[in-house]
């Protein structure tokens, strides 16, 4: 399937899917995976076992579950959206994990050594959270991964240059102990501030012991490219959802 994106050097199943492929229309053009913002059902269905299909997973071994900005790390069994998290972790070579974002950061993870993975979607309130860090921590505590060892990808997400927020948004940060080189203030508009995410959940990983040479981020915005990318607050709310996934299966070519 075209519009794949990957983190070049890791050897697992991964990637951060763009809207490119799929059969939605309209506002939905393309691969839309999600179901919460008004697409048909059955095509957004169809999507998804598009992407499964070249993949080569059925939805029995897909780890996926309801997220609520929240801070749970699941242990990774294969559940079709049963459990509440915005994380889970595995070192089960059978599975897929996958989360969904349209503007929130998809962090996905990998200890090479160990034979670990995980997932996470992180909005403001998870970044606050510490969900970051938090997966580390779960794969350390659950699978013996020396934090040193993982290695994280950062996919498409709303940076900062766009992702506009107001005081109490600054104040969880602050509360959480994030360094205010993760905001700004908005230069026109009194009281708002622009919000880095990215750098954000560099600095909560970084403290539970990732090393920064071993993240990957893409770089990429979903707010500035409407070509390639859905955005919750570009579009207002009417648009699509992308997924990350990740998999101990070996990546082909």
């Amino acid at each position: 399937m075209s519009g794949l994106l990957r983190a070049a050097a890791w050897d697992v199943t991964h990637g951060f899917t763009t809207r490119a492929g799929g059969v939605s229309a309209g506002p939905y053009l393309g691969l839309n995976l999600g179901l919460s913002s008004g697409d048909d059902g059955a095509t957004v269905e169809r999507n998804r076992d598009l992407l499964l299909g070249d993949l080569g997973y059925s939805r029995a071994q897909v780890v996926a579950f309801h997220q609520v900005h929240g801070d749970r790390v699941l242990s990774g069994d294969p559940g079709w959206f049963v459990d509440e998290a915005d994380a889970a972790v595995t070192d089960r070579a059978d599975v897929l994990l996958v989360v969904s974002t349209a503007d929130c950061v998809p962090l996905l993870f990998h200890d090479p050594l160990k034979g670990v993975i995980g997932a996470a979607h992180c909005g403001w309130r998870g970044t606050a959270a510490g969900l970051a860090g938090k997966v580390v921590t779960a794969m350390a505590e659950r699978y013996q991964s020396r934090p040193s060892d993982v290695r994280v990808a950062l996919g498409p997400c709303m940076r900062g240059s766009c992702y506009q927020v107001g005081p109490e948004v600054i104040d969880a940060f602050v509360a959480a102990g994030v360094p205010d080189a993760c905001w700004r203030p908005d230069p026109v508009t009194a009281g708002r501030y622009y919000l880095d995410l990215p750098a954000a959940n560099l600095w909560s990983l970084e403290r539970a012991g990732v090393r920064p040479a071993n993240v990957s981020d893409l770089g990429l915005c979903t707010h500035c490219d409407a070509e390639a990318f859905y955005s919750h607050r570009r579009d207002r709310g009417v648009t699509g959802r992308h997924w990350a996934y990740v998999s101990l299966r070996r990546a082909e070519g």
